[in-house]
């Protein structure tokens, strides 16, 4: 039990770095939170402060989530025989680490919507469901330009993904994969009303910062 809340508070405190808050502030002493679409994420990060800064926010948002999933790994001399244990502390660290992001400590709770910090927890949990989950994304996104869109797209078809193609059968992990998508697209429902409205702001990668 000190083990699992070890885990869950250390996923939390990994997920609570508010890379995108502190790169903005180190960097042009601006608090992302306070323009564009005010979410201190990736995304509003290449718009606010440009590709450099938001690379590095999204390198360090994925990161964020390899880290946690991989925490079980650093107590793995526990679990010698014991896979569903360690998978277990694997799922509460990765759901912690995803709240520590949405609702970081080190940033007054106002963090971003969790998408690069699932990457990184779906990278090292199943590298499979998480690369063809990606690639679904950047075909929308290619095609539409909406991240939003591309990250709904991936998040609803990650537990189809999970499920029949990558043949996932723990139990445990089904019920993650589901609640991980439903998550990530309730996080975005303002932008599912932007996106019906027509209102959503486009984006493109290749163009350059005036």
């Amino acid at each position: 039990m000190i083990l699992l809340i070890g885990v869950c508070i250390l996923g939390y405190l990994i997920g609570s770095i508010p890379s995108a808050v502190w790169i903005g502030k180190w960097s042009s002493g601006i608090d992302v939170r306070e323009h564009g679409s005010k979410n201190a994420g990736a995304t509003n990060t290449f718009r606010v402060l440009g590709k450099k800064c938001g690379w590095a926010v999204l390198t360090i948002d994925v990161l964020k989530g390899v880290l946690a999933v991989s925490i079980p790994l650093f107590c793995r001399h526990y679990f010698l025989g014991y896979k569903d244990e360690a998978l277990i502390l694997q799922l509460c660290a990765s759901t912690t680490c995803i709240l520590g992001h949405i609702f970081p400590l080190f940033a007054q709770f106002r963090g971003g919507k969790g998408v690069a910090t699932a990457l990184g927890i779906t990278l090292g949990l199943n590298p499979i469901a998480a690369t063809i989950s990606l690639f679904i994304f950047l075909v929308i996104f290619v095609i539409s330009r909406y991240v939003s869109l591309g990250a709904i797209s991936a998040s609803f078809f990650y537990p189809f993904i999970s499920f029949f193609v990558v043949k996932e059968d723990a139990r445990i992990m089904i019920i993650f994969t589901v609640i991980l998508g439903f998550s990530i697209i309730v996080a975005h429902r303002k932008n599912i009303k932007r996106l019906l409205k027509g209102e959503e702001n486009q984006m493109n990668l290749l163009k350059r910062k005036a």
